[in-house]
């Protein structure tokens, strides 16, 4: 980890980057932001550690918490939602074994976010998995899909 963090902070300082230039590059290098890399950057940079929380909490793309190998994001917008977008992520907690109040699976091979809206509302319910779009997604080809990449 180490390695990589001056790597990102040789960049942040030759290119005169910004915090989320920062956290977008240790998102990339880590999957999520660890406590331990913004803790590291604080110290160097002098800036309190307040200060990259308060961005990482602020914008969606950033995650506190290690994601799954397989992300599936599943549109909770008002058309995806009319058309039974809660049932599908039921089904995927139930399928996956999420317990309540967690996203991630145990062995960190699935992640299941939900999003406001993906702007496809003439195609909803929208599951995107791993970056495809899925349209007009029902409960059988969703558990499908998640059985192939199990």
């Amino acid at each position: 980890m180490q390695e990589r963090l001056e790597e990102i902070l040789k960049t942040y300082q030759e290119d005169e980057g910004n915090i989320i230039s920062i956290l977008q590059d240790i998102e990339e290098s880590f999957g999520y932001l660890p406590e331990d890399a913004i803790e590291w950057f604080s110290e160097r940079l002098d800036v309190p550690p307040a200060k990259f929380f308060g961005i990482a909490t602020f914008y969606a793309q950033f995650h506190l918490k290690p994601r799954g190998e397989n992300i599936i994001t599943t549109c909770c917008g008002t058309a995806c939602h009319v058309k039974g977008s809660e049932r599908l992520i039921s089904s995927l907690m139930r399928e996956l074994q999420i317990p309540t109040g967690e996203d991630t699976t145990e062995d960190r091979k699935f992640t299941v976010e939900r999003v406001n809206c993906v702007g496809a509302c003439s195609i909803a319910p929208v599951v995107i998995i791993n970056k495809e779009v899925y349209g007009k997604m029902t409960a059988d080809r969703l558990m499908k899909e998640i059985r192939r990449l199990k």
